[in-house]
């Protein structure tokens, strides 16, 4: 049973699944009860979760949200969404917080739970061991035997990251991954049960297609872009000579392939060069500083940045973060590939939408999705 938002109403295509516990079982008892979900979606951030409900109390006093026994901090939950016959995971993790409100009028009594993704569970112990000291080892043995103590399992397209490495933890897991993700200039995504560790992937399957202006075919309600020239085409920081005390200076370009035909960088601008120096924070070694500096540069020339908003039922699909998504009906130099970046997820007594946050590194439509998806809509 999904999650009847509509209270009698005619229910709309897209709906909510909530389970709770290890056994994963649907809070259908609940579903009644809420009045709003969200989930906020980042490839920076923790994922989290808001569910809102109202409560009622019986002629025992005993309240239908808060009596239940079923919400309570460190319970497992799985958010899914369901279009038709077929459901897609909106974020897993566990209940951070439930709080109940009791004010004044006792029928506006409510139940807010908070949810965070399955990094939280790796965000209660201060860790203290060496890696490496038998042997020097590598980030992805180090990933996997910290996934595998929380039953994790590493996203298949993982990269290695650095090796030769003999490291002390001194942190909880989920920070002392974090810093790992960012000395190798990854990425470090929870999804479904899987954790992605490595750079962006901008050639991954893309997503359907976000239509914009597609006729009766438009799942898009709103998009709007902006390319911002000030960014640099260039990251240099200072390398140590091969001979000598002297330093050297590094010069980093972008290494991504193009999400378009021409990359929106200022090098046929006829000025001059346009490099930021990244200033050395701490004593990363040469291989560090290289992977954080190349992060930078790629980071900085996805510089065409795009918001929007989804109806969720006519896009049919969760809107993933940190995979490509083509967007078409904005125009040839608009067009074309983009890469999520984060994902606002809404469901309410109006339906579901998704707000979303995209981003390229090039101008130019150059995605062929082996048809014209406007054809027929009109």
């Amino acid at each position: 049973m999904v999650l009847d938002l509509l209270s009698g109403k005619t229910r709309e295509p897209a709906e909510a699944i909530i389970k709770v516990g290890t056994a994963g079982e649907e809070v259908v008892d609940l579903y009644p009860f809420i009045t709003e979900l969200t989930a906020e979606i980042s490839r920076q951030e923790a994922g989290v979760a808001t569910l809102k409900f109202e409560s009622r109390r019986d002629e025992q006093g005993v309240w239908t949200v808060q009596d239940a026994g079923v919400l309570a901090p460190w319970e497992p939950i799985v958010i899914e969404a369901a279009f038709g016959s077929t459901t897609e995971e909106v974020l897993r993790g566990y209940i951070r917080e439930v709080s109940a409100s009791y004010p004044e009028d006792a029928g506006n009594t409510t139940v807010t739970v908070q949810v965070q993704d399955d990094s939280i569970a790796l965000d209660r112990e201060q860790m203290r061991e060496v890696w490496g000291g038998d042997a020097p080892t590598d980030d992805a043995t180090i990933l996997a035997a910290i996934l595998a103590r929380h039953g994790l399992s590493p996203h298949p397209d993982n990269a290695t990251g650095l090796t030769g490495l003999v490291l002390n933890q001194d942190a909880t897991d989920i920070r002392f991954l974090r810093q790992r993700a960012e000395a190798n200039g990854y990425e470090l995504i929870f999804q479904e049960g899987t954790v992605y560790f490595g750079p962006m992937r901008l050639e991954a399957e893309p997503q359907a297609t976000i239509l914009v202006y597609a006729g009766r075919g438009t799942n898009c309600y709103r998009f709007d872009v902006k390319a911002d020239g000030h960014q640099p085409d260039a990251v240099a920081f200072d390398a140590a000579a091969e001979q000598g005390a002297e330093t050297v200076q590094d010069v980093i370009a972008p290494d991504l392939p193009l999400l378009g035909t021409t990359a929106a960088d200022s090098t046929s601008s006829g000025l001059g060069d346009f490099t930021w120096r990244m200033v050395r924070q701490g004593s990363p070694n040469e291989e560090e500083l290289r992977a954080r500096a190349q992060q930078r540069a790629n980071e900085m020339s996805m510089r065409v940045k795009a918001e929007g908003e989804l109806d969720g039922s006519l896009y049919g699909h969760v809107l993933r973060v940190g995979e490509p998504v083509p967007v078409d009906g904005v125009g040839d130099w608009l067009g074309g590939l983009y890469y999520v970046d984060a994902v606002s997820h809404k469901f309410t007594l109006d339906g579901y939408r998704q707000s979303f946050k995209l981003m390229r590194n090039a101008y130019g439509d150059n995605f062929s999705s082996g048809g014209d998806p406007l054809a027929g809509v009109l």
